[in-house]
């Protein structure tokens, strides 16, 4: 434990260091114990290039996340840099309500408050260790509830054994007051008995509805994308089976579209990281508002969002999603960070018909394969793949 605490000491206390140079040069000041010869100087960005903003922006950031962590008197942690750098930049949006908060009620935030935020906004995260413990808590409690059950049959059985026993004595005309003394005697303990017996079933029910909720949060959180809150490609599997199913039971069509955002990587490299995952719940969020229970939208991966409408025909589900692209195409999106207005943000897309092929797996890649012409064909457009092929 000793070695333990030690190296965390150490690494906190490196971090520290660097983040105090870095303070300290902000400021303008020269760390000369640290620093015998100056460091070589990169290459200077040329002023009102897309490398200079961004530059800008994150010596900007930086400075702003000092001044927030020295204003409130907070230790250089990678906790706190987080948290400020969360409430900051609008990263997570619970971290800026609570941080919001608790300005407005008492003016100051403190290393304790953070690490109390902290841990509540990331409650649902679910990590393999978590897992783990939960499932080992599942079956602790499977045996226990095997174990009480065991021992109220075995308790039944004798309970049902010695009052056969004394019914016999009554039966051959022996004093029955003894017997009657017994039997009061076997049956209060038989109670008693039954009454911990309960008391204990009670105790593990409580634990077995704690440990479904745990279940629950950790099934939602393994089928749920964190950027934008859509399913995932794990939950849209499923969702794929249970809707082929459907639409074949109800004679009902099925489509499947992959859309996919145009030149994302020149969004990232232009704005940064933070305004290319803006524009992906942007777009996810305009995708999500034609989903119901017969429309499913998810995010496959990276730039690329599936959707399954039942009930549409290929065409049908082309024009639903053509209605999305024109009106994406149609925003004038502005880089929240530097004020900037971007260039026009489009996707394109890929639509199949799910019933027209043996495999679903089929439907996709030819949705995908009609998305890639789209692209192939100058983008910010939706093709048919019956079309396409």
């Amino acid at each position: 434990m000793t070695g333990a605490s030690s190296s965390t000491a150490n690494a906190q206390h490196g971090l520290t260091d660097r983040l105090a140079r870095w303070a300290r040069g902000l400021s303008g000041k020269a760390d000369h114990e640290e620093a015998e010869e100056p460091p070589e100087m990169p290459q200077r960005a040329r002023s009102g290039s897309p490398s200079s903003r961004e530059i800008t922006r994150r010596r900007k950031l930086y400075e702003d996340i000092g001044d927030f962590l020295f204003a409130h008197d907070l230790d250089l942690t990678p906790l706190n840099f987080g948290v400020a750098h969360d409430y900051l930049t609008g990263t997570h949006i619970g971290v800026e309500k609570a941080v919001k908060a608790v300005l407005a009620e008492r003016g100051k935030i403190t290393n304790g408050w953070i690490e109390n935020v902290a841990a509540e906004q990331r409650a649902d995260e679910i990590t393999p260790e978590a897992l783990g413990t939960m499932l080992d808590k599942v079956e602790e409690n499977l045996a226990q509830f095997t174990g009480l059950m065991t021992e109220s049959r075995n308790s039944a059985k004798d309970y049902g054994a010695a009052l056969q026993e004394e019914v016999k004595g009554l039966s051959a005309g022996a004093d029955s007051q003894p017997i009657l003394a017994r039997l009061v005697a076997l049956t209060r303990s038989m109670v008693e008995k039954t009454r911990q017996v309960e008391n204990q079933l009670r105790d593990n029910q409580k634990q077995t509805q704690l440990l479904k909720s745990n279940l629950d949060s950790a099934r939602r959180a393994a089928e749920h994308d964190h950027l934008t809150g859509l399913p995932n490609r794990r939950a849209f599997e499923t969702v794929l089976r249970d809707e082929l199913k459907l639409a074949q039971e109800q004679g009902q069509a099925l489509a499947v579209a992959f859309c996919d955002i145009d030149h994302f990587k020149v969004i990232n490299d232009t704005h940064g990281h933070d305004t290319g995952d803006r524009v992906l719940k942007f777009v996810a969020g305009l995708l999500a508002k034609i989903s119901n229970d017969q429309c499913h939208v998810a995010r496959h991966g990276g730039e690329e969002f599936v959707m399954l409408f039942r009930g549409k025909t290929a065409p049908e589900a082309c024009e639903a999603v053509d209605g999305v692209r024109e009106d994406l195409a149609t925003r004038s999106l502005v880089n929240r960070s530097n004020g900037e207005r971007m260039e026009r943000v489009s996707f394109s897309a890929g639509v199949s018909n799910v019933l027209a092929y043996d495999d679903p797996r089929a439907a996709l890649k030819a949705a995908d394969r009609a998305l890639y012409l789209a692209k192939e064909h100058g983008r910010n457009r939706v093709y048919l793949a019956a079309e396409a092929d």
